[in-house]
């Protein structure tokens, strides 16, 4: 192995597709840049997302996601950027210095700016607290998702699917493919959690029922899964007593959400929001420690892999611009606040003197014909119509920015 590099301009930690475009962005900007991620090949969790639907936003065209991993791994790799796989980081802390092990061996780095770029997890059983026996059969969709399309595994026969996040509605059709009885999707809130089009796509062309206002209350089975018990739950998310019906099945699939990935992010001292799961940032995404930047799934659980890349195309530049020295460090920061129907807002803060800013948002409801406000000191600087709005589809805002001195926050509302 070369001799591993003490120092390097920009440091991205995460081989996902905002981790790729930082890289290849920061390089881009005239940065040197090294690339680090834990798994074996770079492109995260598109490498076992083989359905199309990615690239159409960023290159114009609908690929896989392993292709459009591969343009972001060609792009890293024509800008010159050093990649290392199979490498963990143990730690980062103020001032750049990060600590990474690689094939049992430790050694560090300091970085004149670091990319935080490593994706989202699942959610799983423990986290929502279903009761029963422990059999098997129960897989997080994820899971379920590398099985099938990575190790050529067939999860299960009869499936039930819990929560209607976007994987979880991918893999119900993929599982019809592979020949399975997918009887049902369960969802928990009164509308879909994923997008519309995967709603169409993978469960009304293919007759799959969901329910709306159910839960799976308990599973049963000893060594495998046979059956889970479904109830109808009230507005206050409750089980309604005699509503319970119980279906057969073999397999489990939990598809109730993702959380951004930020236990490394947590120890190096970043201030996490309290709503995204993910830092605190600015417009140019600098954490709350100087020096350390956030993009993609670890800030907020994006809709689609293009906009976590342009996400990350973004940060990578603002990174490579912070490593150089060309960009003014001391800057007057206002707070960015999501007021009535609005669940949050990123960025969390901008310069006064930006010029302009890109705000990434959603909704806290379903709703119809739907105004979203930008308010500065009381006085709405920008305004958008949506003929419809949903906390499935992230929504974005650009406007100018060059505010009074006596504007102290921005604020984004829902009417």
């Amino acid at each position: 192995m070369p001799d591993r590099p003490r120092k390097t301009d920009v440091l991205v930690i995460g081989g996902g597709p905002a981790g790729l475009a930082a890289a290849a962005s920061a390089a881009e900007a005239g940065a040197r840049v090294l690339l680090v991620d834990r798994n074996r090949k770079l492109g995260g969790i598109l490498n076992q997302c083989i359905h199309d639907g990615f690239g159409l936003h960023t290159f114009g065209e609908v690929l896989t996601g392993p292709e459009f991993a591969a343009h972001y791994v060609n792009k890293v790799l024509e800008a010159g950027v050093e990649v290392y796989t199979d490498t963990l980081v143990a730690g980062i802390s103020a001032g750049g210095d990060v600590i990474l092990t690689s094939f049992g061996s430790r050694w560090g780095i300091r970085a004149g700016a670091v990319v935080l770029a490593m994706g989202c997890r699942e959610r799983t059983r423990g986290m929502i607290r279903i009761p029963g026996t422990r059999p098997a059969g129960v897989y997080t969709a994820g899971t379920a998702q590398w099985l099938t399309n990575m190790a050529n595994i067939r999860v299960g026969n009869r499936i039930v699917i819990l929560g209607s996040g976007d994987i979880g509605l991918i893999m119900a059709r993929r599982l019809r493919w592979e020949g399975a009885d997918v009887v049902a999707v369960i969802e928990l809130l009164p509308y879909p959690s994923g997008l519309p089009r995967n709603i169409t796509q993978c469960l009304d062309d293919y007759d799959i029922p969901l329910y709306l206002s159910h839960s799976v209350t308990e599973i049963h089975g000893r060594d495998r899964l046979e059956g889970v018990t479904v109830a109808r739950y009230d507005d206050s998310r409750r089980p309604i007593p005699g509503t319970e019906f119980r279906i057969e099945c073999d397999t489990l699939l939990l598809s109730v959400g993702l959380i951004p990935e930020n236990e490394l992010s947590r120890r190096g001292g970043v201030d996490i929001d309290r709503v995204t799961l993910g830092p605190r940032v600015d417009d140019r995404y600098v954490t709350s420690v100087d020096g350390v930047f956030a993009c993609g799934n670890v800030l907020h659980i994006h809709d689609i892999a293009d906009w976590a890349a342009d996400e990350g195309t973004r940060a990578g530049r603002t990174a490579a611009d912070y490593a150089l020295g060309r960009v003014d460090r001391h800057r007057e920061r206002i707070p960015v606040e999501a007021r009535e129907g609005i669940r949050y807002v990123v960025p969390q803060s901008v310069d006064r003197t930006a010029g302009d800013a890109l705000l990434s948002f959603r909704v806290r409801e379903p709703g119809e014909d739907k105004v979203v406000t930008v308010k500065a000191g009381g006085d709405p600087i920008a305004s958008e119509r949506f003929r419809r709005v949903h906390p499935a589809t992230m929504i974005q805002l650009s406007l100018p920015l060059k505010l009074p001195r006596d504007v102290d926050r921005l604020e984004v509302s829902l009417s």
